[in-house]
């Protein structure tokens, strides 16, 4: 006779041993902020525990994330002066560059990924050549920016290019630049399936980057579509990325889903700034058990697809790994 699924009844042994979704520290990817000075350290007050740091600090953070087992970071760039096409990006004395330089000189050991963007280093935080008769960006004009960037990066020493503008063409534009200049195998974590999400708004406060009008809509993922994000990621992938990004990740668990299901590319996720700041909220308003619904989130993203977590909260995690 046919019997019925029975539930395991689990001791703690057993559970381990059962376990279908494991984070480690491994899955994680670090965002740090770095700005022009020394001995600066500003943390973010929509953002407990996230700061800028100056080139000196980030070398002290790099430090104590290896402690804890933490290799890898995704770095942003906070130039001192912000112009239309973003000049600061476009040197090798930008921000990015001479940061990438001092992690490398100091801690080779150190995975560092780049974000390739504009909104950062514009004046109007739109993510590249503004075309101001449609009031947008000129995706062909930003493309052959990217290119540039693209190479600069990856001459500093960057170990992956994380490009983030959600401009048409973008990944096969910076493979070519890429490839070009001798950086064929520097792989492209593209944000493939990045979402015009309102869970963006601490992020613009440590990078500086709210658009100075407008919004980037016109260029982002519509929240309302899933068919249109599967052929977004579909897309690059078929242009060269090397790894695919669902952006933001909490309100998107489906859309990595059917990402996972529809790629057999490494997938990231990026665990945005408010979704970190919601949860420091609920933590400082003792509404919730903090360390239990942060992990039980991280295990959510493995669990609906992701390879990698890029997150603010990382460093928690460590620690509370540390204790298991």
């Amino acid at each position: 006779m046919f019997k019925r699924f029975r539930r395991l009844r689990l001791n703690e042994k057993l559970r381990e041993l059962v376990t279908e979704t494991v984070i480690t520290k491994n899955d994680f990817i670090y965002p740090l902020f770095v700005r022009s000075g020394e001995g600066i350290k500003n943390e973010i007050s929509s953002m407990p525990g996230v700061y800028q740091m100056s080139i000196d600090e980030i070398l002290k953070e790099c430090e104590e994330l290896k402690s804890l087992g933490l290799y890898s970071i995704i770095l942003f760039g906070i130039p001192d002066v912000k112009d239309s096409i973003g000049s600061d990006a476009l040197s090798e004395e930008g921000i990015i560059a001479r940061t990438l330089r001092a992690i490398k000189e100091a801690h080779p050991d150190m995975f560092v990924v780049t974000d390739l963007c504009f909104c950062e280093y514009t004046d109007h935080g739109h993510c590249g050549i503004l075309d101001m008769k449609h009031k947008t960006v000129n995706n062909d004009a930003t493309l052959e920016i990217l290119g540039k960037q693209a190479v600069i990066h990856a001459k500093a020493g960057s170990d992956m290019i994380a490009p983030s503008g959600m401009m048409d063409g973008m990944i096969e534009a910076i493979r070519e630049a890429l490839d070009d200049e001798g950086f064929e195998n520097l792989p492209i974590m593209s944000y493939s399936t990045k979402f015009a999400s309102a869970y963006y708004g601490p992020f613009r406060d440590v990078a500086e980057s709210a658009p100075s009008f407008g919004d980037r809509r016109s260029y982002q993922m519509n929240p309302a579509n899933r068919r249109e994000a599967i052929l977004e990621s579909l897309e690059d992938e078929f242009e060269g990325a090397d790894i695919l990004m669902v952006k933001p990740a909490l309100a998107y668990l489906d859309i990595i889903r059917d990402i996972r299901e529809n790629t057999k590319l490494p997938l990231a996720v990026y665990n945005v700034s408010g979704e970190y700041s919601m949860l420091q909220a609920a933590k400082r308003a003792k509404v919730i058990d903090y360390e239990r619904v942060m992990m039980e989130t991280m295990i959510g993203f493995k669990r609906a697809g992701a390879d990698i977590i890029i997150s603010y909260h990382a460093k928690e995690v460590a620690k509370l790994l540390d204790k298991c």
